[in-house]
């Protein structure tokens, strides 16, 4: 297997060392997995079950902290003391760290840490030229965090975010939010900032609640609304990441009778424009607001190129005066699109 892993084709076999566990990782297939491996080992051996296993620690080490690699090392068995228990067990543990019953663990936030696990796998394979370079060693996370001119670049899911004071959400011209089962960062916001009983089912819904009120009052319940404009909500249960503010960013243009969209680079700058503004002006009612964090602003289901994207809230935010300018994030998912805006602003 000489081409590039296949996410899809990886979270497979990941999904089966979930259900069988370390100590069964020889019983299984894996060619993904031991081809990734095999990249990073420094000699050719018969011990390819413990380079999978390192492999996959090496993988979940680059999550990030938190909820998502705690959850990540107790489902894969990777915590102390868990390599031989049962896949119930590990299950039950890992619902337990987001507050979740089990079944709705299992649909859910499950498969969003089994995929987060499958692309650092990818990203390892093909970051790492086996023979030379660090002679094998656990890779240093290269963007997670990274401090570039004028921002800092995050590389994890927004919903990670801490400590910003307003976070930006694509939307569409419709100022709809997605369902929270959706994969989009708008959806993801939704569902970090739904409040939720012991059990883990959503009580409130303050985001979409609050947009929808917003909507209604600006007379735009039923209509769009122009590109690059933004409304203001609050941050629901995101307040226990101090998040204080989210704002809906409208930069897509729904294509009529398709599921397709059309964001201009344009439209994208003067969104970032407009959140500068309304932060000042929120500014001067209330407690300032000194950071932000945007996303790649069209470049998910709207179909820009993320090189066009970056390059539009570049130029937005490099018209700001400098002594006006808050303290700017970025936020990615994706290292290889990180790549991308690192080689797009550094160039600029």
């Amino acid at each position: 297997m000489s081409h590039a892993l296949d996410v899809d084709s990886v979270l497979r076999e990941v999904r089966q060392v979930r259900a069988e566990g370390l100590v069964r990782i020889r019983a299984l297939g894996l060619p993904c997995l031991r081809h990734a491996a095999a990249a990073r080992a420094v000699a050719v051996t018969d011990a390819w079950p413990v380079e999978v296993e390192n492999l996959l620690r090496a993988a979940v080490a680059r999550l990030g902290g938190g909820e998502l690699q705690q959850a990540a090392e107790l489902t894969l068995g990777l915590a102390p003391g868990m390599r031989d228990r049962p896949a119930a067990d590990r299950r039950r543990l890992a619902a337990k760290v987001y507050h979740l019953s089990v079944d709705r663990f299992r649909k859910h936030q499950e498969e969003v840490v089994l995929a987060q696990i499958a692309e650092q796998v990818c990203w390892l394979a093909g970051t790492h030229g086996g023979s030379g370079g660090n002679g094998g060693e656990l890779l240093v996370p290269r963007l997670r965090h990274r401090t570039l001119p004028m921002l800092t670049l995050h590389v994890h899911p927004v919903e990670l975010l801490r400590d910003v004071d307003v976070v930006v959400s694509p939307s569409n011209t419709h100022l709809g939010l997605p369902g929270m089962y959706k994969a989009s960062v708008a959806a993801a916001l939704r569902r970090a900032g739904a409040l939720r009983d012991a059990a883990g089912d959503v009580v409130d819904d303050p985001v979409h609640e609050e947009l929808a009120a917003w909507r209604a009052a600006h007379g735009v319940a039923r209509r769009p609304v122009l590109p690059g404009t933004v409304a203001p909500t609050g941050p629901g249960a995101l307040a226990a990441q101090n998040i204080r503010r989210i704002y809906h960013a409208a930069v897509a243009v729904p294509r009529p009778g398709t599921n397709d969209y059309d964001v201009m680079p344009q439209d994208v700058a003067a969104a970032a424009r407009r959140v500068l503004e309304l932060m000042r002006r929120e500014s001067e009612e209330g407690p300032p607001l000194r950071s932000v964090c945007f996303p790649l602003l069209g470049a998910g289901r709207g179909g820009l190129d993320p090189a066009a994207s970056a390059g539009a809230l570049w130029a937005a935010l490099a018209a700001e005066p400098a002594s006006g300018r808050p303290d700017v994030h970025l936020v990615v998912h994706r290292p290889l699109v990180a790549d991308v805006v690192v080689s797009v602003l550094e160039g600029a």
